[in-house]
């Protein structure tokens, strides 16, 4: 038995049609891994009844899978419409095969080789932050180890200079690091958690910075019996000085400009443009810290201090220049098709060669980079809104910006550069059997590759979908297909943010969801949306260390 992809739209792309159109075939023999997509049982096709209007939400109790599936099972019929603002897709599926379970976790084979991939290597956050933490300690004690106890007013100021100028060089060595983009960071640590640290030590950074010029300021007008205006004009007079001078602006600048009020107001590429000058901050800062007497005083801390800088500027240069280059001349994207989802929606449907040699995981983003007219010289971190496959790859994007409204106006044939794949809301998040989805607006994107993707019997996966109203619902038919093949719960949630009735609440979560306390949560929406379940969910009983999710706003 076959569903049939009748749906144009849904022809258009073989990620979701491949498996709607085929016959039931398995995936590969039994315990091995295969490139091939998974496939599942088929069934009729039966038309989408309508979403009804959001009406306050009723409890929906999920059919309880059955426990000795028939190996060819009867197709599964829609279940009446609510008059709620849900509505739910069940239906049977059959056990999944290692193909799909590679496919979901990032291993799998070789093409033409069948050998097993190599899991990539991932660093936990909790690991990220203890070296960070030991790091600055080690510079801490580097300070005390050749720091001179004395009561006289100007050591006082020199000593505290010299910590805050060594943590300030340190500091900006862990910011540059933070966004690399080395691969075992952005995918254990997670890029909006990356970048929400860049934004936090960033501050502190430029608290030291300027804790140093002061503190060393002082000492030095208190060591020569001068005023802090003459002392001024005096230390300017080094060019070590001049040098960190001219550091201590490039820095305050990129700061600035990163200040809510301040990027509100300029352009994404002005704000680029100035954060740059970070790397020539930190070259002036380097060379002034050379000169200094806490790291000029041993060959041995010169080395260290070198290399440590030296390893963060390779790594730079590889994974944000080099790496960019090699995947743009590999794999000769290009735009196929631009398609409508919704009045302000659009899919790009991009091929390109060997785009299997991405490791895209189900939950990944990329940043791209479309060679046209007004967005060549943006970057766009947009999520795969389909798995990769037949060397073909897809976004969906929802108009919220400048850029993101040109993507409507991309040619085919248009040239791509993508970067990546980067985030860590992937499979290797899961700990627990049963799976929650929860996305609202366009994060359904990657919401609708982890619900085709992640590995699940039947009854263990459920996708809620939270938008103001049934117009608004992107990829739809889509969803509902893989609900029916997969036997997993889809539910609308619909109504505007002030409604009276919350559907997000926890009380409407645990109705929505059994055992919801026993689930592994993927979250993906609006910021205020994500805040609100978040905290629906910590009240609902999920740990908060089983909420996975991530912001792409950065």
């Amino acid at each position: 038995m076959t569903i049939e992809a009748t749906d144009p739209q849904l022809a258009a792309y073989p990620a979701l049609s491949a498996y709607l159109a085929q016959q039931s075939q398995q995936a590969g023999q039994p315990g091995q891994f295969e490139e091939a997509p998974p496939t599942y049982p088929t069934y009729p096709a039966h038309p989408a009844p309508p979403v009804q209007p959001a009406q306050p939400m009723h409890p929906v109790q999920p059919a309880a899978p059955d426990p000795d599936p028939d190996p060819d099972p009867v197709p599964a019929q829609p279940r009446p419409e609510r008059s709620g603002p849900t509505r739910e897709v069940f239906a049977e599926r059959a056990p999944q095969t290692a193909a799909e379970t590679g496919a979901a976790t990032g291993a799998g084979a070789d093409a033409g080789t069948g050998a097993v991939r190599v899991p990539a290597l991932r660093i936990r956050p909790r690991v990220m932050r203890r070296g960070i933490v030991a790091g600055a300690g080690a510079v801490s004690l580097l300070w005390g180890s050749q720091a001179e106890p004395s009561a006289r007013l100007d050591a006082l100021f020199a000593g505290a200079a010299h910590l805050s100028g060594l943590l300030a060089g340190y500091g900006i060595l862990v910011m540059l690091l933070l966004m690399a983009r080395v691969p075992a960071v952005e995918h254990g640590v997670g890029a909006d958690r990356l970048a929400r640290w860049h934004s936090l030590g960033g501050r502190y950074v430029l608290g030291l910075v300027g804790a140093h010029g002061v503190l060393a300021l002082c000492g030095y007008a208190a060591y020569t019996g001068t005023d802090v205006l003459r002392a001024t004009a005096q230390l300017l007079g080094y060019g070590g000085i001049v040098a960190a001078a001219f550091g201590t602006l490039a820095l305050g600048a990129a700061g600035v400009s990163s200040v809510r009020v301040a990027r509100a107001r300029i352009s994404q590429e002005t704000w680029r443009a100035v954060h740059f000058l970070t790397y020539l901050g930190a070259a002036l800062a380097f060379a002034h810290q050379l000169v200094g007497p806490d790291v000029s005083g041993s060959p041995l801390t010169v080395w260290a201090w070198a290399m440590l800088h030296a390893t963060v500027a390779v790594l730079i240069v590889w994974y944000r220049g080099v790496v960019p280059v090699r995947q743009a001349l590999r794999h000769g994207l290009r735009v196929v098709e631009v398609r409508d989802e919704s009045p302000d929606v659009v899919s790009v449907v991009m091929r390109g060669t060997g785009l299997d040699a991405l490791r895209a995981e189900p939950g990944q983003f990329l940043r791209w980079r479309f060679v046209q007219r007004r967005l060549w010289h943006t970057s766009l971190p947009f999520s795969l809104s389909a798995p990769v496959r037949d060397d073909t790859v897809r976004i969906t994007v929802k108009a919220l910006g400048v850029h993101s409204r040109r993507m409507r106006r991309l040619r085919p044939g248009t040239r791509v550069l993508a970067t990546g794949p980067f985030g860590a809301m992937t499979a290797h998040r899961r700990t627990r059997r049963k799976v929650l989805l929860l996305a609202g607006g366009v994060g359904i994107t990657p919401m609708r590759v982890l619900f085709e993707a992640l590995p699940a019997a039947p009854g263990d996966l459920t996708l809620l979908y939270r938008a103001s109203n049934a117009a608004q619902l992107v990829l739809r038919d889509e969803l509902e297909a893989i609900a029916v093949a997969r036997g997993a719960a889809l539910h609308y949630l619909l109504g505007p943010s002030d409604a009276a009735f919350d559907p997000l609440a926890p009380q409407a979560l645990r109705d929505l969801v059994p055992e919801l306390a026993e689930h592994d949560v993927y979250l993906c929406g609006p910021g205020p949306m994500a805040a609100a379940a978040t905290a629906s969910l910590v009240k609902a009983g999920v740990p908060q260390q089983h909420i996975h999710s991530e912001q792409f706003s950065f």
